[in-house]
């Protein structure tokens, strides 16, 4: 990762942050993203304080052209971008016959097309340094969560994007993965949102038993140096892949009493 430069959205806080640890721990230059600036500018501080290179940019994935001009940014300063990792993501909690509609243009604005955007107006740059795309997607792209129809439909369009890129880009050297963790120790779902788009701010599952932040970051960290084009995490994660693939009428059995049994699950 020595002089490599390596751009993380969504990185104030959960596994983005973890990521720009990771990344920047093995030399990187990394560069940090998110919409809220005091969230990001402490985050900038801890990796300083532990002499990591790093450079903070206010920006909210869901904008285009802020993206855009993030991206400038980066090669204006920096000269180069190595890798894109596309982090940043908001979930849900709500039965899909009361949300609010606009709840699930938000997450694909967020989690779909912010990944679009980024990939985008940072692939010329990539595809210059024969660098890499790094995807955070979810089990949920690949096993629909009821509840979740938002959150659900960002990633499966997050993961039929990334799969399409990186059999486009197979002859270019840039290597596209895409990796989903698992329920994750972070601050997701303390941020998801409600039938009417606001901020829960309880997590609904017991955090204890997860999978860590700083765990799936260094996952992700060696999936990537591998060369591997997709990382399913945790053993429930890699489990309800493949029952969803052969025995699926078994799983939404299974997926909805799991579900159900979370704290003011609206699931009865």
């Amino acid at each position: 990762m020595k002089n490599k430069v390596v751009i993380i959205t969504g990185a104030s806080s959960g596994i983005g942050k973890a990521l720009a640890f990771e990344f920047g721990s093995k030399g990187a230059h990394v560069v940090i993203t998110g919409r809220n600036e005091n969230k990001l500018m402490e985050a900038l501080a801890e990796l300083q304080a532990l002499q990591i290179q790093s450079t903070a940019i206010v920006c909210d994935s869901s904008s285009e052209e802020q993206t855009r001009e993030m991206i400038v940014q980066v090669v204006k300063e920096l000269g180069q971008i190595d890798i894109l990792i596309n982090n940043a993501g908001i979930s849900m909690r709500s039965m899909f016959e009361q949300v609010d509609l606009k709840v699930l243009k938000q997450l694909m604005d967020i989690n779909f097309w912010g990944t679009v955007y980024a990939t985008h107006a940072a692939l010329p740059y990539i595809k210059k340094s024969k660098g890499g795309i790094i995807g955070i997607s979810s089990i949920a792209g690949y096993r629909g969560l009821p509840v979740r129809t938002g959150y659900s439909a960002s990633k499966f369009a997050m993961n039929g994007f990334l799969e399409a890129l990186r059999t486009e880009l197979l002859e270019t050297g840039v290597h596209v993965l895409t990796a989903c963790p698992g329920f994750t120790a972070s601050n997701i779902r303390n941020a998801s949102l409600n039938s009417e788009g606001k901020i829960t701010g309880d997590s609904m599952r017991d955090e204890e038993k997860m999978m860590s932040a700083e765990e799936v970051a260094e996952k992700i960290y060696q999936a990537y140096q591998q060369k591997k084009k997709t990382l399913v995490l945790t053993f429930q994660g890699k489990l309800t892949v493949f029952l969803n693939k052969w025995m699926n009428g078994l799983m939404d059995r299974l997926v909805y009493n799991t579900l159900k049994k979370e704290k003011d699950s609206p699931l009865r």
